[in-house]
């Protein structure tokens, strides 16, 4: 059956300019980490891309080593792509990463050159794409010099493999490092992506500050806590959930689910249903509620979490009373 996408798609998304320059994002975004890969049912794949861009989901954001086996969610977007998206490939903000392991041998993982040129490579052949919209370095590499991984971005640039190149888990100072250094090449910083929740706010302690006077847009990713910032585990762990089915690849493990994160989890779904939200929406809104994020990163298992996630925007304004109340469970 051909796809069709809604024609009403962009009236309902908010898009947010990406720091200072001309591209804009959805306010939400859609992850491909998990749920995209080999193991992975290709109907339920595509259902869920096609309810995303139906809903004005612009970007879709992977890696080199997203799925389960590394590649196969680029591989599964390719397919998509070929066959639903092929006519709208320039309504779409396509993202890619390289940093971390991804092929034996000393070049297939960190920051070298040689490394991030071959992957974006490997990545363009999988999705078959001749470009993608941004391409990151997924990670700080403590022994490349800054300024070889930098000029391989712009080397990428200037090659035409993609428009901007941003980076992901930088700290503050090496974020700002990155962005002269890339400043001066004549390509700059389009855009940071890291981790960021409730449970993790270590973008507070001076990253936040840094991309808002860079401006560099901000898009988070974690920012459900991998599902425990959800009504889920609040009885335990689901058979299906991410902390029952031991994917690896960073996702959430069972020994996260601990008697005092739930407690905490308990006390802000009581806060969200105050505010008409569920505790997912809530948590996306608090992520939103600051200018300096572009664009915020789910990551789905059903096309209908697509449409839950999105009523965080009917609701991203918090009270002071409210903030101090999550401050205060959270501390």
């Amino acid at each position: 059956m051909t796809y069709l996408p809604n024609p009403g798609r962009y009236s309902t998304m908010e898009y947010r300019r990406c720091g200072k320059s001309g591209l804009k994002l959805p306010a939400v975004s859609l992850g491909l980490w998990h749920n995209f890969g080999e193991i992975d049912p290709m109907s339920n794949i595509k259902a869920i891309l096609r309810r995303a861009f139906d809903a004005g989901i612009t970007h879709f954001d992977l890696a080199n080593n997203y799925g389960k086996p590394a590649g196969s969610a680029e591989e599964n977007f390719g397919k998509v792509m070929k066959t639903d998206f092929r006519d709208h490939r320039d309504e779409l903000v396509i993202s890619t990463k390289a940093g971390w392991p991804m092929w034996p041998g000393p070049y297939g993982d960190f920051g070298s050159r040689k490394y991030l040129v071959a992957s974006l490579d490997q990545s363009l052949k999988r999705m078959g794409l001749d470009y993608v919209d941004i391409f990151y370095h997924h990670r700080p590499d403590p022994e490349t010099p800054l300024e070889e991984t930098m000029a391989a971005l712009d080397h990428i640039v200037r090659q035409g493999k993609a428009l901007y190149v941003g980076i992901s888990s930088y700290p503050p100072e090496e974020t700002r490092k990155a962005a002269a250094i890339l400043k001066q090449l004549g390509t700059p910083c389009l855009i940071h992506q890291p981790k960021y929740s409730m449970f993790d706010r270590w973008v507070e302690n001076g990253l936040l500050d840094a991309l808002g006077e860079e401006g560099i847009g901000c898009i988070p990713f974690s920012p459900l806590a991998q599902g425990l910032l959800t009504d889920k585990y609040l009885n335990g762990i689901p058979q299906q959930s991410r902390a029952a089915r031991d994917l690896g690849n960073g996702a959430m493990e069972g020994d996260q689910i601990t008697e005092a994160n739930i407690a905490r989890v308990r006390k802000l779904n009581e806060l969200a249903v105050e505010r008409a939200q569920s505790l997912a929406q809530m948590a996306l809104a608090w992520i939103l509620k600051d200018p300096r994020v572009s664009s915020v990163l789910i990551g789905v298992s059903r096309p209908d979490q697509v449409d839950d996630s999105l009523k965080c925007l009917a609701n991203y304004r918090f009270s002071e009373e409210e903030l101090n109340r999550i401050n205060s469970i959270l501390r």
